[in-house]
This record gives structure tokens, sequence and C-alpha cells, in this order.
């Protein structure tokens, strides 16, 4: 756009010369004729001021507001990523402004989301490495005795920080758009039963009804299998820990307008309404809920880069989240 608008600018002016030239032959013909003032020589000087009149005009119109990008870039380049420009001039410096200001926008959300990521990271972080280093001090000063009991402890805490970093690499490389996916031909039914399967001892153990509902003849999808995988643990994860003794968790496959639907509905007291709208956010979570509040965020982007969409719905009754692939 910016060398559309930059040839749209030089030709502007290039015409704008040419007519200086040509007006000023003209208009010199008609103040001198033969080394002497001509007759219309009063007319000639009215017109050479308004030629001027015209030519600063018409610079000014371009020139002052690509003055004030000129300015607002700076400001960019500097860090203030709140600077704008006034959306005025010919057409194209208008679409020139709005570009700046919509890019302007973006990476001030950028920056917002990264200053946000490293505090959450940062808080995330802090507990597991505090355990740390207060077992370890504890060793140290013998307070705690090198048993296995007390070890496992200082274990558990290194793999919520190796789950952590692990969460976040596939967050950062699947919104960057360089995960690697090894799509493959993949039954759903197939998808749906070993995500049931793994989570059955569990949900036995709270008392929960889990199945699966797969619609029949269902065609194979292209999709990484691991991958979904993941998705549909993560979800079965939540729908399991969140449902009281007595519910019902389904995990389903059914065919959708846009391609396949798989979803994970519970029986659970469901998400406040509030909240609904940023579950898929990182580091969203309940109050009562373990972990990061990575895991629908990672669903979230690695169902989008399969090319599909997903969405929550909750009540009192209790929530489902499914999710389209192509």
């Amino acid at each position: 756009m910016r060398r559309h608008i930059g040839r749209r600018v030089v030709g502007f002016l290039l015409i704008l010369f040419a007519a200086i030239v040509v007006l000023s032959t003209l208009i010199g013909s008609l103040i001198f004729r033969g080394g002497h003032r001509g007759p219309f020589f009063p007319l000639g000087i009215l017109a050479v001021i308004g030629v001027i009149a015209l030519v600063a005009r018409a610079g000014r119109r371009f020139a002052t507001p690509i003055a004030e990008v000129m300015e607002a870039a700076d400001r960019v380049a500097g860090g203030d990523y709140r600077a704008r420009v006034e959306e005025r001039g010919p057409p194209d410096v208008r679409r020139l402004a709005h570009s700046f200001n919509e890019m302007t926008e973006r990476l001030g959300s950028n920056e917002d989301r990264r200053r946000q990521l490293l505090a959450d990271v940062t808080h995330e972080l802090r507990t597991p490495l505090s355990v740390i280093r207060a077992s370890l001090e504890a060793f140290v000063d013998g307070l705690y005795p090198t048993d296995e009991a007390h070890l496992r402890s200082v274990i558990e805490e290194t793999t919520v920080m190796s789950q952590l970093l692990d969460d976040l690499q596939t967050l950062s490389t699947a919104e960057a758009g360089v995960l690697r996916l090894h799509l493959e031909p993949t039954e759903p039914g197939d998808l749906v039963e070993i995500a049931v399967e793994s989570f059955s001892a569990q949900a036995r153990e709270r008392g929960i009804a889990l199945r699966a509902e797969v619609e029949p003849d269902l065609p194979p999808i292209e999709v990484d299998r691991l991958r979904i995988g993941e998705v549909l643990a993560n979800l079965l994860s939540n729908a399991v820990r969140h449902t009281a003794r007595g519910g019902d968790v389904v995990a389903a496959a059914r065919r959708a307008p846009a391609g396949l639907e798989l979803s994970v509905r519970d029986t659970g007291p469901g998400i406040p309404v509030e909240q609904l709208p940023h579950v898929f956010d990182r580091f969203s979570r309940a109050p009562d809920s373990p972990g990061a509040g990575l895991g629908l965020a990672i669903a979230k982007t690695l169902v989008e880069a399969h090319g599909g969409t997903i969405r929550a719905e909750s009540s009192t009754a209790g929530t489902t989240i499914a999710f389209t692939l192509p």
C-alpha cells in the first residue's frame, strides 16, 4: 500500500510541476512582450499570485498530513504506542493515516499482552520456586531429612514448572504459526473413544457417568491425532473435575455444517457469566481450579491451527465446549 500511495504522490507532484511550468510560460508571455511590459501586466501579476496560492494550498494538503504521520512514526519508534494521527487530506493520504492508526493500535495491544504475559508467568513460577527453595534450605539446615517423601515434593514442584514451560512453548509456537502438525486420516469415533477410555477410571472413582456419543458413518478427517487428542483430554479433564458425584460427562462427535463437531458437555455448576467470555484467555481460571489456566488457551490455538473454531456455552445446568474441524 505504501508503494501505491508513494506512486500516487510522486505522480501528483510531477503533474503539479508540469502545470507550474506551463502556467509560468503562459503568464510570462502575458506580462512581457519583446522585453517590455505587455498590456496584460496587472492580470499576469494576479495570475502569478493565484498560481503560487494554489500550489501552496495543494502542497499543504499533502505535506501537512504526511508530516504528521512521520512525526507520529518517530514517537512509535520511541515506544509510544498511543500515537495517533488525524485522518485527513486526499483519499490516499487518509488511507495512509488510517493504516498507521490501525498499526499502532495492534502494536499497543501486543505490548499490553506481552506485559501481562510476563506478569502472569512470573506469578505462576513464583509458587513452585518458593516451595523448592524452602525445601532445599530446610535440607541444608537439617530441618528436613533427605528422605523420599520430602524429595518427592521437590520433584512435584519441578514437574509443575516443566509443564508450565511446555504449555507456554506450545502456545507461542501455535500463535506464531510455526506449530508443525502431522496430519493423517483419522476416524472421529476413535478420537472420542480413546479420550473417554483414558478418563474412565478417574470418572468411576468420582462417581461420574462418562460416555461417548458418536454419530454413525462419520467420514475420516485430516488431523494431527496427538494434538486433537490433547484438546479432548483437556476438555474431559475440566469436565470431570468440575462435575459432582452422580453427574454426567459426555464426549460427542457429529456432523456440522462447517465440517465435524467434537464436544464435551457436563452437568457441573457452570461457568460464571462474567468469566465465560474469557475462558479461552491465557491464565484464565476459576479460583478453585488447579493449574495455570493455560489448558483452554492451548485448546483454542490447537483447534485454530487446524483451521477450526471453538466455543463455550454454559448455564447452571452444565457446560458444553465444542470445536468444529473442517
